[in-house]
């Protein structure tokens, strides 16, 4: 269902929006090989806290009076909490474990469509997305994993959280423009993980060009404009259709991983990944029909 005064969205609405999720698959590599160790919050401070206020400060466009609650609460779902809750899981567990659990971000998003505006998801759309989950436990679960409960509880609730902003984010629609509206999250979010940082990690050191490239990635790419495109797509897209993009995200890490550092693709692997993008176009596909 379409929000009155939105235009129909099609083939590059969706292109667009998975360049988002592809954006965000290289942050892992980019953390690993860029960046000073052990310092998590301050990666995600230096990603979102800059890229926000440069975004502000160019729109210059001021929330109106009665959105500030809600824009703070979508800032805290899907900048704030969200990325504090990312950088615990990703230090406590495999990256496959991590991403398997977010992988139950499209059927999250389902639950709040149709717990909250009675919308039933079609049984196609939700086997997608089930199996969709099936699909990353092939792609990047290793026998042996060891599920860390702290770790687990923390990708859970991260991934509660950005499937909560991400249909928030449609159903809260401002009338700030996208690079307004993703903007002001940035820099709200940003500025409640500064606290977090300060207190959680330890000082910089002296930063290398490496360093400073790495950060000068994160900030740009992965927040100015891979978070601009995902919420032009949610103002364009079905919630269900945007989050089930998300998935797009790992499946880049992998091949990333791949390409630039040597890591192996087995077979069952290529199976998860082939099955996660299929999963993604049945999605794509049936949400896009007209309903009768």
């Amino acid at each position: 269902m379409r929000a009155p005064g939105h235009p129909a969205a099609g083939p590059l609405d969706v292109l667009l929006t998975a360049l988002a999720p592809l954006i965000w698959g290289s942050t892992y590599i980019v953390t690993t090989e860029l960046l000073p160790p052990d310092r998590p919050f301050t990666a995600a401070v230096l990603r979102a806290l800059p890229a926000g206020l440069l975004l502000v400060l160019w729109c210059r466009r001021w929330p109106a009076a009665h959105s500030w609650l809600r824009l703070l609460v979508l800032a805290a779902l899907n900048i704030g909490f969200f990325q504090a809750m990312l950088f615990v899981a990703a230090y406590r567990l495999p990256g496959g474990v991590a991403a398997v659990v977010g992988a139950v971000q499209p059927l999250l998003v389902m639950g709040f469509a149709w717990g909250v505006d009675k919308l039933r998801p079609a049984r196609t759309v939700l086997l997608a997305g089930a199996v969709g989950v099936v699909g990353m436990a092939l792609l990047l679960v290793a026998p042996g994993t060891v599920w860390d409960p702290l770790g687990v509880a923390a990708a859970l609730a991260g991934t509660l959280s950005m499937a909560a902003g991400t249909f928030w984010s449609r159903k809260w629609q401002t009338q700030l423009p996208v690079l307004a509206f993703t903007g002001w999250q940035l820099l709200l979010g940003g500025a409640m993980l500064l606290p977090v940082a300060w207190w959680a990690d330890p000082p910089l050191p002296a930063l290398t060009g490496m360093n400073v490239l790495g950060y000068a990635y994160l900030c740009i790419a992965g927040a100015l404009v891979a978070y601009a495109l995902w919420f032009r797509g949610i103002a364009r897209l079905p919630s269900v259709a945007v989050a089930s993009l998300g998935l797009l995200s790992p499946v880049a890490a992998v091949v990333l991983g791949w390409a630039l550092l040597g890591q192996a693709l087995a077979g069952w692997s290529l199976l998860g990944m082939c099955t996660v993008l299929v999963c993604i176009g049945v999605v794509q596909w049936s949400v896009s029909r007209p309903q009768s």
